[in-house]
């Protein structure tokens, strides 16, 4: 996937648990890993908002843009 979504170093730095965030986001825990591991296919707004507001942040801090390992021709480099 060529989104790619930075968490990890933002929670460490607001000296919170995976546990603590996802409480204060309003989702599961089991939700924050498919986020961190790249398994999401979309993120609603609203827990985008939450996420930037728990963790002071703008949304360009917590999704970046990657392109894929492919090519002009879509085949795999």
């Amino acid at each position: 996937m060529a989104i790619i979504v930075d968490l990890d170093l933002l929670i460490a730095k607001r000296g919170m648990t995976i546990g603590e965030f996802a409480e204060a986001v309003g989702i599961t825990p089991a939700n924050i890993a498919v986020l961190k591991n790249g398994r999401a296919k979309a993120v609603r707004f609203t827990t985008l908002d939450a996420i930037c507001r728990i963790l002071e942040c703008q949304p360009g801090d917590v999704l970046r843009w990657m392109p894929d390992e492919t090519d002009q021709t879509g085949e795999t480099a």
